[in-house]
């Protein structure tokens, strides 16, 4: 009896030191959250942001000496190594001519001529300025019959009768979804220059200006959909409900493309889709026609998609980051050499990838075949043999058991050199709407929700292709408007396609 009781003791006091264990590491997980880094880097270069102080105070000091020496007449021999960056050749520019006073010679008297002139570059900026735009159409009428009058037809507006141009709705636009300005900050800041206006219109203005771009951004999110390789993610977007006086929890589905990583065909997007909830069947309704490998993280919703394609015809491609970041949660708080491990071979491979990044595709399978293949077996080989090894409780082993549970899905990289490590692709298209998001705290309704799956679209794609998001949202506007792109031509706007109409015009938009 006495041994029983001791082992039960025993069992109990196991139970209960994991159990304070998990408790341990749950706090420390919650304040490192609330208070700690939010970077999974080993080894992160933090002193970025102290440094940027330093060098403030370094140049108020050399500042002073500077006007010291000039005062005492001296001059520096040798100018200060300064990386001011190299001034774009597009930028418009405008000169200030500094002559001498004298054009005699000071040794003799003769008069100077010119041999030529030292050019110096700063940049310079126009705070932005708002403008008066005045369309004039002359009135011409019969002196024979006087019985006509013939006067051009009014171009169209975005919005019928309303004061906004092109320029001015797509720079609300970029303002709010890209640069993540309020409505409300935008309304005191165009106050600041006279201009008074209730934050409803610009509300009115941004609701209209989506209603032109739906067709473009139809396109965008086809277009996305239609790749062979696609990757998808979601995350909330709070939405106001009026009839309950709070909140309800939205979802932004991001299906992205960038086949840039192994040279392919495809230009780079990032389509965004708005749904009231989280429930699997919107991701297969987004996705009923999808056929390809799809790059995700382990939402079940996604593996039910797969699961119910009886042809295999989608292939689930998991992400080595979101498998990564369980061990290294538990490696923060625990130091533990086991976790270590799992880390250090994940950056070996992450190694490789960075030595392939750029080359085609077949380029990419040979090297992961000849030298990932053996890192990505020995851990697999690592996970089995540990999984039995620790408490079945720890965090340790869920994280294991994840990682085995999803090992097809991450070694699908192994075979196919167009699948990435990871999905920081669509990872990265979502984090501009998280800051956005945490601005404005939320959607006014499901309607405004879906403008900014639109607006988001159109812009963080531009930027996906190098194009100025207010530049190309002008000119689209402007075509769209105007009745210039018909809707069978919309093909011509998407941002690897555009070609500005008037290149003197939008030089001074973006100006």
């Amino acid at each position: 009896m006495l041994r029983e009781v001791v082992a039960d003791a025993a069992h109990q006091h196991g139970v209960l030191h994991a159990e304070n264990d998990k408790l341990r590491l749950l706090i420390q997980r919650l304040l490192r959250q609330q208070f700690g880094r939010r970077s999974e880097q080993l080894s992160p270069d933090q002193l970025q942001l102290g440094l940027e102080d330093l060098e403030q105070t370094m140049a108020e000091n050399q500042a002073g000496q500077d006007a010291a020496e000039a005062r005492q007449g001296r001059r520096r021999t040798a100018p200060p190594r300064r990386n001011h960056g190299a001034l774009p050749e597009h930028l418009p520019r405008y000169e200030v001519l500094i002559d001498v006073e004298q054009r005699d010679c000071p040794c003799c008297g003769s008069a100077l001529h010119a041999i030529g002139a030292l050019r110096t570059e700063q940049l310079d900026i126009v705070p932005a300025q708002l403008r008066v735009r005045v369309t004039r159409r002359p009135r011409y009428a019969c002196r024979a019959c006087e019985g006509a009058v013939v006067v051009a037809p009014a171009p169209e507006r975005p919005i019928d009768g309303g004061m906004a141009t092109e320029a001015l709705i797509a720079n609300v636009l970029v303002s709010k979804f890209c640069d993540s300005l309020p409505l409300y900050r935008q309304a005191q800041m165009l106050a600041r220059q006279g201009v008074v206006l209730d934050r409803s219109t610009l509300s009115n203005w941004v609701g209209r200006a989506c209603w032109w771009l739906t067709p473009l951004y139809d396109l965008l999110l086809g277009t996305a959909l239609s790749s062979a390789k696609l990757f998808a993610d979601d995350t909330t977007l709070p939405v106001l409900d009026p009839g309950r006086g709070r909140t309800r929890t939205g979802r932004l589905w991001c299906y992205a493309v960038d086949d840039r990583p192994w040279c392919g065909p495809g230009h780079p997007v990032a389509a965004y889709v708005y749904s009231e909830d989280r429930k699997g069947m919107r991701p297969t309704g987004h996705l009923a026609a999808f056929q390809g490998v799809l790059q995700v993280d382990g939402y079940p919703g996604f593996k039910r998609l797969a699961g119910d394609r009886t042809n295999a015809s989608v292939s689930l491609a998991f992400c080595w980051a979101h498998m990564r970041r369980y061990f290294y949660e538990f490696h923060v708080s625990t130091q533990s050499p086991l976790a270590a491990e799992v880390l250090a071979q994940v950056q070996a491979l992450y190694a490789i990838e960075t030595q392939i990044s750029g080359h085609p595709a077949e380029h990419r399978r040979q090297v992961r075949q000849a030298r990932s293949r053996l890192i990505v077996e020995a851990l697999h080989g690592w996970l089995q043999v540990h999984q039995d090894r620790v408490s079945a409780a720890s965090d340790l082993a869920k994280a294991i058991r994840c990682a085995l549970r999803h090992w097809p899905g991450l070694t699908l990289f192994l075979d196919d050199g167009r699948v990435e490590m990871d999905s920081n692709v669509v990872e990265r298209a979502i984090r501009p709407i998280a800051l956005t998001r945490k601005i404005a705290l939320f959607a006014g309704s499901d309607g405004g929700a879906r403008h900014w799956a639109i607006a988001m679209t159109l812009i963080q794609t531009a930027k996906l292709n190098g194009v100025e998001p207010m530049t190309w949202l002008t000119d689209v506007l402007e075509r769209i408007v105007s009745g210039q792109t018909k809707a069978t031509d919309l093909g011509s706007l998407l941002p690897w396609n555009w070609k500005p109409n008037n290149p003197a015009a939008v030089s001074d938009i973006a100006a």
